[in-house]
């Protein structure tokens, strides 16, 4: 039985006054709130509706609101009206109808007692917002848009937490004392990487233009860098974020254009920050790992760009300078968020690059790592899992009994499987290494992938991918679904990467590798990559495909020895029928 009501009222003084005057409990009791207009929604919780009410019509950022909403519930408490706000504030960011115009004062995932229950009150309060036409989409619906997974306004776990106030405590220290600094953020798939680097750039926009006039609540999370003094230190403060893969950057530029204080004009590339005639204050750089060092660029134009670069930053085209070397000459404080192990091209940055980056922000007490796996329900365990298996490391069968792992004797039941998962539960894709031609780009009827009677095409589009038309029925490689999340991912494991059942040891097949960038040598610098570097990109290629999937991962693998061997490791995850998708 429903025990919430919704009561809405125009926003403005007389009203809020004779809604206070109804029930003395106004001033004393906590709820949760809306304050909307047409295109933008503030979201609240207080113990005292009538004084929080009257302060943010005196507040000038509020004043264009003429809505108001107010959830009661004689069953809440304050935990719950924090844990209802965080979770409203997130469906009307992912959902995109409204602005959200709420600043990003944080609030952990916590728990408190008998939060099931109360999430499922939650889920009415949505349905009812969603009859009186507060939202346009259900909530799978919004849960798998990228403006809900990218989106500033993320419950922090407890580690990330951590990161987050260790980084602010460390930037404001540093900006006092004025001098530079190099933080690093490391971690595995799934760990929040990058809603660390997209929550710290709201944070710190709304920072530098809070007003002192409207501090937020106590329990917020920051709220001791909203303060005065702090606005102070970011006056003027040029801040920006580098995404280097084409692909995410314009997904979260998508999400910047809705975000207030955001813009996507502070999503860069490396080239725009090499390029920039000022320098930027700070800049935070996601997938620090696929950082490009020199080497043969996808294009004659961004060949002479790199050399223009170098030689206008540094007085002369030095072949040793990186993408990461122009970040650090064009700001003052740098945010590198990585995972070594997702390298997957030669031009990637190495690890010799990459470790002394590392082993710097460590002696700095500049180093905040992430652990706790948010994406993936097999947990950490899965991925060490993955990793140690795809280097021929893993020796013991292992099973998951909260992840959906299956492995595939034949691709058109895989295929199927997941047609049947995206009509279920969305976002449900095949991904391959890239181990065919991409023939489909000269000649768009031609299949790239024919395994098993069934014709596959290469992804048609390079950016957002995975949300656009036609996806279900395409095959996505390693560069559109990196940081990434899916539902469900069926990965190939095509013919590139095999397994000597003598010597019990993978190997890289390279004439069965198609990606020419992903293989030639570098000859600018004089690098040679044999077939064990080259098995290196392809195992962490294959690392990240297989770490994509929240709810489930299927897996068909070409090679049959390889196939025995990861078989044997996954004794019981072979589907028992062939699904069939509905209708």
């Amino acid at each position: 039985m429903t025990s919430f009501r919704i009561e809405r009222f125009p926003f403005t003084r007389a009203m809020v006054g004779q809604w206070t005057e109804d029930d003395g409990r106004h001033a004393n009791w906590p709820v949760v709130y809306t304050l909307s207009s047409d295109g933008d929604i503030y979201i609240g919780e207080t113990l005292n509706a009538r004084g929080r009410l009257r302060q943010h019509l005196d507040t000038a950022s509020k004043q264009h609101l003429t809505a108001a909403r107010i959830v009661i519930d004689e069953t809440f408490n304050k935990s719950v009206c924090l844990d209802l706000e965080s979770y409203l504030i997130r469906l009307f960011a992912g959902d995109g109808k409204y602005q959200v115009v709420n600043r990003n004062e944080g609030i952990t995932d916590a728990d408190y007692y008998d939060r099931v229950r109360y999430r499922a009150t939650f889920d009415e309060v949505f349905d009812e917002l969603r009859a009186a036409g507060m939202f346009t989409r259900d909530i799978p619906a919004i849960e798998n848009s990228d403006l809900f997974k990218l989106s500033p306004f993320k419950a922090l776990n407890q580690e990330q937490a951590i990161a987050m106030e260790g980084i602010l405590e460390g930037l404001f220290e540093d900006l006092e004392l004025g001098g530079g600094s190099t933080i690093v953020v490391q971690g595995d798939p799934g760990t929040g990487k990058t809603i660390v680097g997209v929550f710290l750039m709201k944070l710190l926009r709304d920072i530098q233009i809070s007003n002192p006039n409207d501090r937020p609540e106590s329990d917020s999370l920051f709220s001791e860098f909203f303060v005065e003094g702090y606005a102070e230190l970011l006056r003027n403060f040029k801040i920006g974020i580098v995404v280097p893969q084409q692909s995410l950057r314009k997904s979260i530029q998508k999400v910047f254009a809705k975000t207030p204080g955001l813009g996507k004009n502070l999503v860069l590339t490396p080239f725009q920050v090499g390029e920039s005639t000022e320098e930027y204050d700070l800049l935070v750089v996601d997938e620090t790992h696929r950082l490009n060092q020199r080497a043969n660029q996808p294009s004659g134009v961004q060949n002479k760009k790199f050399r223009e670069i170098n030689e206008r930053l540094y007085g002369n085209d030095d072949l040793t300078k990186t993408q990461l070397d122009w970040i650090r000459s064009r700001s003052r404080h740098q945010v590198f968020l990585l995972d070594e192990a997702q390298s997957v091209r030669p031009a990637d940055l190495p690890a010799a690059v990459l470790g002394p980056l590392v082993q710097g922000a460590k002696s700095a007490d500049r180093f905040y790592p992430l652990v706790s796996q948010m994406r993936v329900a097999g947990g950490a365990d899965y991925i060490d899992f993955i990793r140690r298996m795809l280097r021929g490391e893993a020796s013991e069968s292992r099973t998951f009994p909260n992840y959906d792992l299956r492995i595939f004797d034949d691709l058109g039941a895989m295929r199927d499987a997941i047609r049947v998962r995206d009509v279920e539960h969305g976002l449900a894709r095949l991904v391959a290494g890239y181990a065919w031609p991409w023939k489909s780009k000269k000649d768009a009827l031609k299949p790239d992938i024919e395994l098993d009677g069934v014709a596959l095409q290469w992804n048609r589009t390079a950016t957002d991918w995975i949300n656009s038309p036609g996806s279900i029925d395409e095959v996505g490689s390693i560069h559109t679904v990196q940081g990434y999340d899916l539902n469900y991912a069926g990965v190939i494991i095509g013919p590139d990467l095999r397994y000597d059942r003598v010597s019990r040891r993978v190997f890289a097949d390279r004439d069965s590798y198609f990606d020419t960038k992903g293989k030639e040598n570098n000859k600018t610098l004089g690098v040679t990559y044999d077939d064990d570097d080259l098995l290196q990109f392809i195992v962490n290629i294959y690392a990240v495909l297989l770490t994509r999937g929240m709810l489930g991962t299927y897996v068909y693998v070409c090679d049959p020895a390889l196939r025995t061997y990861v078989e044997e490791l996954l004794q019981g995850s072979k589907p028992t029928e062939k699904p069939r998708p509905n209708g």
